[in-house]
């Protein structure tokens, strides 16, 4: 059950870092409404994906 949590965490995190890149660099899907709520939840996204590894490889 700990990696199925892991694991969802490094989805949600890839998926964040995706929405909010994507906006950040083409202006989809959000047409750059902000550049700082892009770079904060890009970083969120980074952050919470490594998070997610860490506790991925120290889950039994």
């Amino acid at each position: 059950m700990a990696k199925a949590m892991t694991i969802g965490g490094m989805v949600v995190a890839g998926l964040l870092a995706l929405v909010f890149g994507l906006d950040l660099i083409l202006g989809v899907p959000f047409d750059g409404a902000s550049t700082w709520m892009d770079i904060g939840f890009l970083l969120c996204g980074l952050i919470l994906g490594y998070m997610s590894w860490n506790a991925f490889k120290g889950a039994k």
